[in-house]
């Protein structure tokens, strides 16, 4: 029970940040997208009655209660469970490409999601020091303080910090209910917009603007999918707990005071969160919202890391830079290029739209586009599952599948307002990820078409004359049935072989994680060639020296001091024929120039290793 209790108290920070820190903005402007002028007390239940039903629907029903039970061996978010439909396998799957590029849609506007929230959540916050007479000129560059100093302290992880996350949060949202049934016992009439017909007929009486309402409302579940993606970090029952007998009923308190109060006072549209305070309480909470939007931030900053890193595994972004900052905890990672780009767009953006009411325009359409992705990918999921007939899934998500895709065409009509902004953001990423993919298999097949079968290589070097030198030389390739250009090279150049050649590849699959006696596997092919296959699931950290180690029980021995490894080095050109076009021959190349380096990213040593570079035509 204690351990149950800590992963409660820790999933608080780590997991509801986001979603947490909504009400800070979501009623204000949800109103204000009726026209904030002259509103009606119907009006303000009926947006009330939407925040909850829509936290009801698509938090507690689609997260919570269905998407939690998709787990890939304990492991969540849109890759893993992208990774774990197409698992199904072609017989099973009549369109698999058409869910690939669904997948990695959703999963490109989660990254964007990750730049837009902490500039929006910190906004909102600081904003706060103007009801405290602070002057506005000061939000703007005290939020780029906050956030410059937030992305500089990520490359010292978050394990020191992480201690504070929990019980931080814990006194947030104590506040919001405390705040929010201190308000509702003044206007009970509130509680009336627990009926779901309140928020129909405000669609209804508001056809025009109904649109921009929903776009406004959905900002109550920003962060939702992170309750699926940091499940590997904290297990689905504690996030279960946490959400269901805490969050949910603190969120909802805090949006129905809200509500209580505009109805009390029209005048408190202006900021409704922070006029709910008692005046002598308004600078701590100032602080205290600070502090959680800093949490929150923390949270999806992080959560775009280990996104990252899956995409990279799964091969849909070049190898990078990734760091542990903690020996204990697996998923704590720093990805250096991948934050200072995200800081320098959330520069730009509050630089930019200057005010969160601004910013808001822009927000939205990346929560939603990953929300409709999940939404897609979990019903092929649940409709695939052998013994299930096709109609119990699609009872319950087709309705799911309509209210998602209604808040994503709602957020669309931003586009003019800063839409455009994610919207470009989340298709730049996605085009990065269709482009690397697609290029790695044009390079394949290049490269096939020209290489020389494994099995006719041994048998022509067990008849061949070339001298073999002492020790083991290591060959990696993406192909084990050829061999690998590097060879080649080496014994076109050099005119010697050694002893003991290891052609090694490694397989990333689609599980999360691969236990340590099923990683490698190895097969002696004669003439003192070896294959080495080590097999790491996308969210482990591929480690050739142990692959090696391991592989010594399996009757290949080899000494460290007397192994070389041999890596190819391309050096890409456009080719005049070609299957990508002409920018995304340019776009694969720039993004094999970000590539890490082979040895840094396998854990060679750097003594151990030589490069042979060689042109070669995308």
């Amino acid at each position: 029970m204690p351990k149950m209790t800590a992963l409660i108290v820790g999933s608080l920070g780590v997991v509801f940040g986001d979603i947490g820190t909504s009400p800070l903005y979501t009623l204000k402007l949800s109103l204000q997208a009726i026209g904030g002028v002259g509103l009606t007390d119907a009006d303000i239940l009926g947006v009330v009655s939407l925040i909850f039903w829509t936290l009801s629907i698509v938090v507690t029903l689609k997260y919570v209660v269905l998407i939690l039970r998709a787990d890939n061996q304990g492991e969540g978010g849109l890759l893993s469970l992208l990774a774990l439909v197409l698992r199904r396998g072609p017989k099973r799957l009549r369109y698999p490409q058409i869910l690939l590029m669904v997948g990695l849609f959703g999963a490109s506007f989660f990254l964007a999601d990750a730049i837009l929230t902490p500039a929006i959540s910190v906004l909102s916050a600081i904003e706060g020091l103007e009801l405290a007479n602070v002057p506005s000129s000061f939000v703007m560059p005290l939020s780029l303080v906050v956030l410059i100093g937030l992305f500089s302290l990520q490359r010292h992880g978050t394990e020191r910090v992480g201690r504070l996350f929990g019980p931080v949060m814990l006194i947030w949202f104590v506040v919001l209910g405390v705040t929010g049934i201190a308000s509702i016992v003044q206007t009970p009439k509130v509680l009336l917009a627990l009926d779901p017909i309140y928020g129909i007929q405000l669609l209804v009486n508001h056809r025009l603007s109904s649109v921009l309402i929903l776009g406004s409302v959905v900002l109550a579940v920003t962060g939702a999918e992170a309750l699926y993606a940091d499940m590997g970090h904290f297990g689905r029952r504690p996030i279960q707990l946490s959400w269901t007998c805490f969050v949910y009923p603190c969120l909802a308190l805090n949006y129905f005071g809200q509500g209580a109060l505009v109805i009390r006072d029209a005048g408190a549209l202006e900021n409704p969160f922070y006029f709910m305070v008692p005046s002598w309480a308004l600078l701590p909470m100032i602080i205290l919202a600070t502090c959680a939007t800093i949490i929150a931030s923390q949270a999806v900053i992080t959560g775009a890391f280990s996104i990252t890193r899956q995409a990279i595994n799964l091969g849909f972004l070049p190898r990078m830079n990734i760091l542990h900052t903690s020996e204990t905890t697996h998923g704590q990672i720093y990805v250096p290029r991948v934050n200072w780009t995200m800081m320098a767009l959330v520069i730009l953006l509050i630089i930019s739209f200057h005010n969160s009411e601004s910013l808001a325009g822009a927000y939205g359409i990346a929560v939603t586009a990953a929300m409709l992705s999940d939404s897609i990918l979990a019903f092929v999921l649940y409709a695939t599952r052998r013994g299930t007939p096709m109609i119990h899934p699609a009872y319950i998500f087709v309705p799911l599948l309509i209210v998602d895709a209604s808040f994503f065409i709602s957020t669309l009509a931003k586009i003019g307002h800063g839409g455009i902004v994610p919207l470009t953001m989340g298709m730049v990423v996605f085009a990065c990820m269709t482009t690397w993919r697609a290029g790695r298999e044009a390079l394949t097949r290049r490269e096939r078409d020209s290489m020389v079968p494994v099995s006719d290589f041994v048998t022509s070097m067990a008849k061949s004359s070339v001298p073999r030198v002492k020790g083991t030389a290591v060959f990696l390739t993406a192909d084990e049935q050829v061999i690998p250009r590097a060879l080649l090279h080496n014994l076109k150049h050099n005119k010697v072989l050694h002893e003991r050649v290891v052609l090694l590849t490694v397989h990333i699959g689609d599980a999360p994680r691969l236990w340590v006696k099923e990683r490698v596997r190895v097969e002696e092919l004669g003439a003192g060639f070896y294959k080495l296959i080590a097999e790491y699931g996308f969210m482990d950290r591929p480690d050739i020296m142990e692959a090696l180690r391991l592989a010594e029980a399996k009757g290949l021995s080899t000494t460290p001091m007397e192994t070389s490894f041999f890596l190819g080095h391309q050096n890409l050109v456009r080719a005049g024929k070609s299957s990508l076009s002409r920018w995304r021959q340019q776009l694969f190349i720039t993004l094999s120039g970000w590539s890490e380096a082979a040895s840094a990213y396998f854990q060679l040593p750097s003594d151990r290793v030589v490069e042979l570079g060689s042109q070669t035509e995308v």
